[in-house]
Protein backbone atom coordinates (compact mmCIF):
# COMPACT_ATOMS: atom_id res chain seq x y z
CA UNK A 1 0.00 0.00 0.00
CA UNK A 2 0.95 3.44 -0.56
CA UNK A 3 1.42 5.52 2.54
CA UNK A 4 1.66 9.10 3.39
CA UNK A 5 4.49 10.06 5.62
CA UNK A 6 3.40 12.22 8.91
CA UNK A 7 5.59 14.00 11.30
CA UNK A 8 5.61 12.94 14.88
CA UNK A 9 6.17 14.75 17.85
CA UNK A 10 9.52 13.18 18.68
CA UNK A 11 11.42 14.37 14.73
CA UNK A 12 10.48 10.97 13.83
CA UNK A 13 7.98 9.99 10.49
CA UNK A 14 5.15 7.71 10.71
CA UNK A 15 3.41 6.39 7.92
CA UNK A 16 -0.41 6.02 7.61
CA UNK A 17 -2.43 4.23 5.02
CA UNK A 18 -4.52 5.84 2.35
CA UNK A 19 -7.43 5.85 4.60
CA UNK A 20 -5.66 7.56 7.28
CA UNK A 21 -4.85 4.93 9.50
CA UNK A 22 -1.57 3.41 10.97
CA UNK A 23 0.19 1.03 8.55
CA UNK A 24 0.63 -0.78 12.18
CA UNK A 25 -2.51 -0.84 12.68
CA UNK A 26 -4.07 -2.94 9.38
CA UNK A 27 -7.42 -3.84 11.20
CA UNK A 28 -8.01 -0.04 11.67
CA UNK A 29 -9.26 -0.98 15.09
CA UNK A 30 -7.12 2.15 16.99
CA UNK A 31 -7.57 6.03 17.68
CA UNK A 32 -8.28 7.75 14.20
CA UNK A 33 -9.83 4.69 12.52
CA UNK A 34 -13.27 4.97 10.69
CA UNK A 35 -13.84 1.92 12.48
CA UNK A 36 -13.38 4.27 16.16
CA UNK A 37 -15.55 6.84 14.56
CA UNK A 38 -18.08 4.45 13.88
CA UNK A 39 -18.12 2.98 16.47
CA UNK A 40 -18.61 6.64 18.45
CA UNK A 41 -21.23 7.40 16.55
CA UNK A 42 -23.18 4.24 16.50
CA UNK A 43 -23.67 4.65 20.77
CA UNK A 44 -26.75 7.31 19.84
CA UNK A 45 -28.94 3.64 18.66
CA UNK A 46 -28.12 2.07 21.78
CA UNK A 47 -30.13 2.45 24.87
CA UNK A 48 -28.54 4.08 27.26
CA UNK A 49 -30.30 2.94 29.91
CA UNK A 50 -33.48 0.38 29.54
CA UNK A 51 -35.89 0.68 32.46
CA UNK A 52 -37.91 -2.12 33.24
CA UNK A 53 -41.16 -2.12 35.61
CA UNK A 54 -42.27 -4.99 37.86
CA UNK A 55 -46.01 -3.82 37.22
CA UNK A 56 -47.60 -6.15 34.00
CA UNK A 57 -47.78 -4.21 31.17
CA UNK A 58 -45.71 -1.67 32.18
CA UNK A 59 -43.71 -2.16 28.71
CA UNK A 60 -39.96 -0.84 28.82
CA UNK A 61 -38.34 2.99 28.92
CA UNK A 62 -35.54 3.16 26.91
CA UNK A 63 -33.53 6.04 27.47
CA UNK A 64 -31.03 7.16 24.05
CA UNK A 65 -28.73 10.36 23.53
CA UNK A 66 -31.81 11.76 21.58
CA UNK A 67 -34.34 10.80 23.68
CA UNK A 68 -36.96 8.23 25.42
CA UNK A 69 -38.91 5.80 24.06
CA UNK A 70 -41.87 4.19 26.04
CA UNK A 71 -42.98 0.63 24.84
CA UNK A 72 -46.09 0.84 26.38
CA UNK A 73 -47.47 2.86 24.81
CA UNK A 74 -45.21 3.58 22.03
CA UNK A 75 -44.01 6.84 22.22
CA UNK A 76 -41.09 8.72 21.76
CA UNK A 77 -40.05 11.79 23.90
CA UNK A 78 -36.93 13.82 22.50
CA UNK A 79 -34.45 15.11 24.96
CA UNK A 80 -35.34 18.41 24.44
CA UNK A 81 -39.04 18.20 24.63
CA UNK A 82 -38.38 16.04 28.28
CA UNK A 83 -36.09 18.52 29.60
CA UNK A 84 -37.82 21.95 28.48
CA UNK A 85 -41.54 21.05 28.10
CA UNK A 86 -43.02 18.00 29.96
CA UNK A 87 -40.92 18.11 32.91
CA UNK A 88 -40.08 21.42 35.34
CA UNK A 89 -37.76 21.08 38.64
CA UNK A 90 -35.76 17.43 37.42
CA UNK A 91 -33.93 15.63 40.02
CA UNK A 92 -30.08 15.66 40.11
CA UNK A 93 -29.74 12.20 38.55
CA UNK A 94 -31.54 12.99 35.36
CA UNK A 95 -29.88 16.31 34.95
CA UNK A 96 -27.05 13.77 34.06
CA UNK A 97 -28.54 12.79 30.83
CA UNK A 98 -27.96 15.94 28.98
CA UNK A 99 -24.17 15.94 30.61
CA UNK A 100 -23.49 12.69 29.64
CA UNK A 101 -25.11 13.38 25.78
CA UNK A 102 -22.72 16.26 26.15
CA UNK A 103 -19.62 14.42 27.08
CA UNK A 104 -20.74 11.93 24.68
CA UNK A 105 -21.12 14.63 21.91
CA UNK A 106 -17.16 16.11 22.62
CA UNK A 107 -16.41 12.40 21.63
CA UNK A 108 -18.04 12.13 18.96
CA UNK A 109 -16.42 15.67 17.81
CA UNK A 110 -12.87 14.54 18.57
CA UNK A 111 -13.37 11.24 16.69
CA UNK A 112 -14.68 12.90 13.98
CA UNK A 113 -11.60 15.76 13.76
CA UNK A 114 -9.02 12.85 14.56
CA UNK A 115 -10.51 10.64 11.23
CA UNK A 116 -10.55 13.91 8.59
CA UNK A 117 -7.50 15.37 9.94
CA UNK A 118 -5.61 12.44 11.51
CA UNK A 119 -5.26 14.33 14.73
CA UNK A 120 -6.74 13.07 17.40
CA UNK A 121 -5.83 12.80 21.20
CA UNK A 122 -7.45 9.62 21.95
CA UNK A 123 -6.87 10.63 25.78
CA UNK A 124 -9.74 13.19 24.94
CA UNK A 125 -12.34 11.09 23.31
CA UNK A 126 -11.59 8.31 26.18
CA UNK A 127 -12.04 10.82 28.80
CA UNK A 128 -15.44 12.01 27.19
CA UNK A 129 -16.35 9.03 26.70
CA UNK A 130 -15.81 7.38 30.19
CA UNK A 131 -17.18 10.66 31.86
CA UNK A 132 -20.53 9.91 29.72
CA UNK A 133 -20.77 6.85 31.03
CA UNK A 134 -20.30 7.97 34.81
CA UNK A 135 -22.79 10.65 34.43
CA UNK A 136 -25.36 7.53 32.83
CA UNK A 137 -24.28 5.31 35.32
CA UNK A 138 -26.29 7.81 38.12
CA UNK A 139 -29.05 8.32 35.71
CA UNK A 140 -29.32 4.50 36.26
CA UNK A 141 -29.09 4.22 39.92
CA UNK A 142 -31.16 7.12 40.41
CA UNK A 143 -34.01 5.61 38.29
CA UNK A 144 -33.48 2.46 40.04
CA UNK A 145 -34.55 4.01 43.63
CA UNK A 146 -37.80 4.90 42.21
CA UNK A 147 -40.72 1.58 43.54
CA UNK A 148 -41.54 -1.05 41.10
CA UNK A 149 -38.60 -0.04 38.39
CA UNK A 150 -34.96 -1.18 37.82
CA UNK A 151 -32.34 0.50 35.35
CA UNK A 152 -29.85 -1.23 33.55
CA UNK A 153 -27.32 0.73 32.28
CA UNK A 154 -26.28 -0.18 29.30
CA UNK A 155 -25.28 3.24 27.85
CA UNK A 156 -22.46 2.63 30.59
CA UNK A 157 -21.16 -0.46 29.28
CA UNK A 158 -21.07 0.33 25.92
CA UNK A 159 -19.28 3.92 26.59
CA UNK A 160 -16.77 1.94 28.81
CA UNK A 161 -16.36 -0.51 25.83
CA UNK A 162 -15.59 1.50 22.96
CA UNK A 163 -13.49 4.27 25.10
CA UNK A 164 -11.56 0.64 26.08
CA UNK A 165 -11.64 -1.13 22.93
CA UNK A 166 -10.61 1.76 20.49
CA UNK A 167 -8.57 4.19 22.15
CA UNK A 168 -7.03 2.06 25.45
CA UNK A 169 -4.09 0.92 23.61
CA UNK A 170 -3.26 4.23 22.14
CA UNK A 171 -3.18 5.53 25.48
CA UNK A 172 -1.50 2.63 27.03
CA UNK A 173 1.15 2.65 24.70
CA UNK A 174 1.32 6.90 25.08
CA UNK A 175 2.18 6.33 28.95
CA UNK A 176 4.71 3.76 27.87
CA UNK A 177 6.24 6.23 25.25
CA UNK A 178 5.48 3.85 22.19
CA UNK A 179 3.57 4.53 19.28
CA UNK A 180 0.17 3.38 19.03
Amino acid sequence: MTGTARPTTDGGRRTTDEDGTDDDDPAGSGARSPLALAAVVALAFVPWSVQTFARPGSGLSLVFPWGLFNTAPPHVTTIYHFLFVYTAGLPDYILAWPISVLLWGVAVVSAAVGYATGREDPRVTALALVLAGVAQLSVAVGFSVQPYRTAWPLGTLALWTVAWWFYGPAIRASFLGQRA
